[in-house]
């Protein structure tokens, strides 16, 4: 089992470049196990750019990625996923016109011994881990565009824990949802944490922010300009990092932060 003490995630003066132009610039931060930490910045920022490196989109130029403390080596998506790294994107990418189980296997399905798919296998699978992240949850026969926006997230996340991933990478979860769909996602990355698992969270409300994070790491210019906990720095002074670049007193400021 992974220390406590040691990151599950380790970024550390990670830079890319596109054409001449620093999309990151020596950036670091570090996720814990069982933590959420949010990377916020206006578009452009840097911070999908960077995710992205870590999930193996696209590959580092400079700059060293420590998984569970040793040096990991993340050159395209299969790597990330060796790793524990999984990313569930805005879009979920789900395929509506089939149900759960077939989601949660697709591409990497269970066949017989007869090399027929193995619908019970998997249908059996499926709902353990949803019986594990969200006990309500009972839509397994119906196809995933007839589920509601929380119920699709549940759909997206199960699939990424499915494989034991460790690290999720969630850009903007809550995106286009209402309160109670909102609130279940809520609850369902507050089951993730209580496993151990790490989440680097993208969004652009504030609010959400500090209601699902513990940290927040805020960039611009493609430079961290810092790190807090969430209990020590309000919403206004995390908006100061995300449009001036200023470092309150309750954060830690990176290269990126102006006096």
């Amino acid at each position: 089992m992974t220390d406590a003490q040691t990151p599950l995630v380790d970024i550390e003066n990670v830079s890319i470049a596109f054409g001449g132009i620093r999309a990151v610039d020596g950036a670091s931060v570090d996720l814990y196990p069982g933590e959420v930490v949010a990377l916020l910045g206006h578009n452009g920022a840097g911070k999908s750019t960077l995710i992205k490196v870590l999930s193996g989109a696209y590959k580092r130029d400079s700059g060293t990625i420590r998984v569970n403390g040793e040096e990991a080596t993340i050159n395209n998506p299969r790597d990330a996923k060796a790793y524990g790294i999984e990313t569930i994107y805005q879009t979920l990418a789900l395929a509506d016109n089939v149900d759960t189980a077939a989601n949660l296997y697709l591409g990497r399905e269970l066949m017989t011994p007869w090399g027929t798919l193995d619908d019970v296998a998997m249908e059996h699978s499926a709902r353990e881990v949803m019986d594990r992240l969200n006990p309500r949850f009972q839509r397994f026969k119906d196809p995933v565009k007839a589920l509601s926006g929380g119920q699709r997230q549940s759909v997206a996340i199960a699939r990424a824990i499915l494989f034991n991933a460790r690290i999720l990478i969630m850009d903007e979860p809550t995106a286009a949802l209402g309160p109670q769909e909102t609130a279940q996602v809520g609850e369902l990355i507050k089951q993730l944490k209580s496993e151990g698992i790490g989440i680097f969270l993208i969004s652009h409300d504030i609010h959400d922010v500090f209601h699902l994070a513990d940290r927040v790491a805020v960039m611009k210019n493609g430079q961290v300009v810092g790190t807090a906990k969430v209990t020590d720095v309000t919403e206004d002074e995390v908006l100061g990092m995300i449009i001036l670049g200023k470092c309150p007193p309750g954060a830690i400021p990176g290269p990126g932060a102006v006096n």
